[in-house]
């Protein structure tokens, strides 16, 4: 079973920063395309980033294209996502997910292990 546990969400002003990570519990770490996701209360899950096994493939969601930097260390089996000029429409909570069958996807169904997320909110 893979494990995910993300870090770093918090509170913060609009315009500043976060910076989350998410570690992965398997030694098969590069096997796996990792994504970030978030969820705002009464929304659906919704795609924020996608990298590939080695981080050479990276899309970004047009709402946060600009602004968010996703990247991996496949060292440590975690990935990160830094998060710059936060809007108050950022505000979710943030979830860290394995695609163990893909070596890339931007689908919230081709996603199978997922963190417990972690809260980001931002205020005006």
């Amino acid at each position: 079973q893979v494990q995910l546990v993300e870090s770093g969400g918090g509170l913060v002003q609009a315009g500043g920063s976060l910076s989350l990570s998410c570690a992965v519990s398997e030694r098969t770490f590069t096997s796996y395309a990792m994504g970030w996701f978030r969820q705002a209360p009464g929304k659906e899950r919704e795609f924020v980033v996608a990298i590939s096994r080695y981080g050479s493939r990276i899309a970004y969601a047009d709402s946060v294209k600009g602004r968010f930097t996703a990247s991996r260390d496949n060292a440590k089996n975690t990935v990160y996502l830094q998060m710059n000029s936060l809007k108050p429409e950022d505000t979710a909570v943030y979830y860290c997910a394995v695609a163990s069958k893909v070596v890339f996807t931007t689908r919230r169904d081709e996603y199978d292990y997922w963190g417990q997320g972690t809260q980001v909110t931002v205020s005006s």
